[in-house]
């Protein structure tokens, strides 16, 4: 009796942190490149997010404790594969890119890259979460002196030394942190350019000036306390 093969170990885990994206999921999961497994963290969807990602084939894991920090620390504990990339799961960015980020990391040229968005339609990126950003970006240049333009929700490193950082932040300001911490480790951080999309669905951040105002709040303990 034939034995199937054992499909081989993903070289990369990607957690994309979902809360009600089944309008997204499809087109995300059919992106990912060969070699990268997707783990979804579903964050309280009342859309059926979950269920869907796992028929497509998804690893699912919930996360109860809301919180797009929260959803994230999640993913990077079940993740298993030596580099983990974190990428959003709107559809606003394009899964097919992540070898940009993750190719450097993979090769021991970079601890930590992060995607720089790259807005394709005016739509994409509306001006006050554009002008948050350009803000948030400066103050973390002035703070760690990485050379960043963006704090760039693709981004990849290594699973281990992600862990050993011991982010604490649960909220908007978790990649901020991972940022800074990253920057204190004398971690070598790089930017690579990223297509930034119109994203399919409700945006709970940067979509509405209350949430981008929520995220720069969070963001900016981070930068007063770490």
């Amino acid at each position: 009796m034939d034995v199937a093969p054992t499909p081989p170990a993903a070289r990369v885990d990607v957690v994309l942190p979902c809360l009600d994206e089944a309008g997204a999921l499809p087109w995300v999961l059919e992106r990912m490149p060969s070699g990268y497994r997707p783990i979804v963290v579903d964050n309280g969807s009342a859309d059926g997010s979950a269920d869907l990602a796992r028929a497509l084939g998804a690893h699912v894991v919930e996360e109860p404790v809301r919180g797009f920090g929260a959803a994230c620390h999640a993913g990077l504990l079940a993740a298993t594969a030596p580099v983990v990339c974190f990428c959003d799961c709107d559809a606003s960015l394009d899964p097919g890119e992540l070898p940009y980020v993750a190719d450097p990391v993979l090769t021991g040229d970079a601890d930590l890259v992060l995607g720089r968005r790259r807005a394709a339609t005016w739509r994409a990126w509306p001006p006050h979460a554009r002008i948050a950003n350009r803000v948030l970006a400066r103050k973390l240049r002035a703070r760690t002196g990485a050379r960043l333009h963006d704090l760039g929700p693709m981004r990849a490193a290594r699973r281990a030394d992600l862990l050993g950082l011991g982010l604490a932040d649960r909220r908007s300001g978790y990649p901020l942190e991972m940022v800074v911490r990253a920057a204190s480790a004398s971690w070598r951080i790089r930017e690579t350019d990223v297509r930034y999309l119109p994203r399919t669905g409700r945006s709970k951040v940067t979509g509405t000036v209350r949430g981008t105002i929520t995220a720069v709040r969070d963001m900016s303990a981070v930068l007063a306390h770490v």
